[in-house]
């Protein structure tokens, strides 16, 4: 257990750095690529340990959390891969997950709405069900593409910039709200705090807008690259 806690601190910590490196980078920069490959494992890594650790404590509401940011972060940078006709089982799986993720989600916020206690493990419903909608909203998204046999254009880019920004979000709101006890008293001001954790929020809101309603993407669609290593799209 101490081993996955301290691979999960150590995934965190550099998700979080790597992660808001990509987002305020060049798009298809150097710097961009490097650390959202950074940001990718680690986000991969902090997920699977987190869900374990959850499962592990009996701590469903952190399972959702690691498992919702494993899909996401999965299924984001996946949408700038090369599309091979297998990649139809790849998505159906993905979309698989969310559905079950969503669904869990779901269900423990209705149990939680209904408690004595009003939380588990000190979550209130609220969370839960915005994991649960968000999720269900992706899964919906993997249907779509599906059907669309892969997004192109702006589409793609949307895709990929909102998974990853709530990747980030998770990671981010997990530390300094969820883990505010650990970070120094004089700096421990929820205001504060607030705004690292929110911030990937705001971010996603930007670049969703300004690739859909400018031609931003036309002039940076070729030089943007998949944070894995890999032929891309």
């Amino acid at each position: 257990m101490k081993f996955l806690l301290a691979l999960h601190i150590t995934a965190g910590s550099l998700a979080i750095i790597a992660g808001f490196i990509a987002i305020f980078a060049l798009k298809g920069g150097r710097l961009h690529r490097q650390s959202g490959k950074i940001f990718v494992y680690s986000m991969l890594g902090l997920g699977i340990t987190g869900a374990v650790i959850a499962a592990i404590r009996s701590q469903p509401a952190n399972v959702v959390g690691g498992s919702l940011a494993v899909y996401m972060v999965g299924t984001g940078v996946l949408t700038l891969r090369r599309r091979e006709q297998n990649f139809f089982w790849v998505d159906a799986a993905g979309m698989a997950l969310a559905l079950g993720i969503g669904y869990f989600s779901l269900t423990i916020g209705l149990r939680v709405l209904h408690s004595a206690s009003g939380t588990i493990d000190g979550v209130p419903p609220a969370p839960l069900f915005v994991f649960a909608g968000v999720t269900l909203l992706a899964a919906l998204g993997d249907v779509r593409m599906m059907l669309l046999r892969g997004l192109q254009g702006r589409q793609r880019l949307i895709r990929h910039l909102w998974r990853m920004c709530f990747s980030l979000f998770i990671a981010s709101g997990s530390f300094f709200i969820g883990q505010a006890q650990v970070i120094p008293k004089p700096i421990r001001i929820l205001p504060l705090l607030a705004i690292p954790a929110f911030l990937p929020l705001l971010l996603l809101i930007y670049w969703v807008v300004r690739v859909a309603f400018t031609e931003w993407h036309r002039h940076r669609a070729d030089s943007f690259k998949p944070a894995l290593v890999g032929r891309s799209a």
